[in-house]
């Protein structure tokens, strides 16, 4: 297998985008990578598209050839194939790349993600989502995705004892982080006493537990590493790619407040990398709801279950902490269309590693993501280091 890096990185604004398109959006990411590497559409040999529900929210499928076709990659007949996996869809597009320049099959790969959520009404929104769960045994009997996070955040406070004040610290720290980050779809602080008084949504999570829905897109580029300073002087190397699967319908997990599927891809990732939790310098995790984020890094490793509230609360997960968690505002604060948070993940992971995260800028030479699609059925973690 050959080494590999990311040479380029390109991302739009996440928000509500009414003034473009879904295919404009991938377009504009696209050009923004090819512009950060320095290089041209004619040099790219294949495309992976992070994308869960185009057909829902744009009533569009065949998502590969579209993007190909309006991001003027169809010259060369090149391969371009659409990644679905839920909200895992962007980091799993992220590995299929990171796969196809390891082997050697090809050189020059571009992994995007994108999504168009609010060109449908909230109903219908709710519903899309809905499909990354169990529809016949939790969406056909009214479990959403705010209910089905509820269970966990119950669960979980039930048996370690968290509280609510230190769930919301989790939003507080993350749209900190966020107003910092010039893409992010909210640019606001906000305070523990707003998070507690914001309209609840399923008990005992409440509108500012919940990340947003939202339009937008990211793209990253991956070559061998002996070609990397070909495009730029600060390659970051992909030290371990790693995906899970656990069952689709939360009933059936073994432990509803542990991801176990979070916990085996991070372990396969941390092997693969030859590395400890104690390594990683920053992760981004995948916090749809802010118990999410608490789980996440007891998942993988970074403290004992049923510590992370008093991580959190002690500021060890902020920017000047000892493991600082979603520097770039996470789903929370960044914004969460689907198909493109894994890649936007491993965009922030990137541009931390290279010193250009102004304003919220991390000390680390690792970092590490984590996507997940649904309630933890599929989960990819991903390394990264210079």
């Amino acid at each position: 297998m050959r080494e590999v890096a990311v040479v380029g990185i390109g991302l739009t604004e996440f928000g509500e985008k009414w003034d473009t398109s879904f295919r404009n959006l991938f377009v504009e990411a696209g050009a923004n990578a090819l512009e950060d590497a320095g290089m041209s559409g004619d040099q790219i040999d294949e495309i992976f598209v992070g994308n869960m529900s185009g057909g829902r929210f744009v009533l569009q499928e065949h998502i590969g050839a579209l993007i190909a076709d309006y991001a003027g990659l169809t010259k060369n007949h090149i391969p371009a194939t659409r990644v679905e996996a839920a909200c895992a869809s962007g980091g799993l597009a992220f590995r299929q790349a990171y796969a196809t320049v390891a082997s050697g099959m090809q050189d020059i790969v571009i992994a995007g993600g994108v999504e168009k959520m609010t060109d449908v009404g909230g109903s219908e929104t709710t519903d899309a989502l809905a499909g990354a769960a169990d529809r016949e045994w939790e969406g056909l009997v009214g479990a959403t995705f705010p209910g089905l996070y509820a269970m966990i955040a119950n669960d979980y406070m039930n048996k370690y004892g968290l509280t609510r004040e230190q769930l919301a610290m989790v939003s507080v720290k993350n749209h900190r982080n966020g107003a910092k980050n010039p893409i992010a779809q909210f640019r606001k602080q906000i305070s523990v006493e707003a998070v507690m008084r914001s309209t609840l949504v399923a008990d005992p999570l409440r509108l500012l537990d919940c990340s947003p829905v939202t339009d937008g897109a990211a793209a990253v580029i991956l070559c061998p590493m002996e070609m990397a300073r070909e495009f730029t002087d600060t390659p970051v190397k992909v030290l371990a790619s790693a995906q899970a699967t656990d069952t689709i319908s939360l009933h059936d997990r073994r432990d509803i407040s542990t991801l176990d599927a979070t916990v085996a891809a991070g372990k396969r990732a941390f092997q693969q990398a030859a590395l400890t939790p104690k390594d990683i310098g920053m992760v981004e995790v995948h916090d749809c709801f802010t118990i999410a984020e608490l789980c996440a890094i007891e998942d993988l490793g970074f403290c004992a279950k049923g510590e992370a509230g008093k991580l959190t609360e002690d500021g060890q997960t902020a920017l000047d902490g000892s493991i600082p968690v979603n520097p770039s505002g996470g789903l929370k604060s960044c914004g969460h269309p689907v198909g493109a948070t894994g890649i936007k993940q491993v965009a922030e992971i990137v541009e931390q590693l290279r010193g250009e995260a102004t304003g919220r800028q991390v000390d680390a030479e690792i970092g590490m993501t984590h996507n997940v699609g649904g309630t933890g059925a599929t989960v990819v973690c991903n390394i990264l280091g210079v």
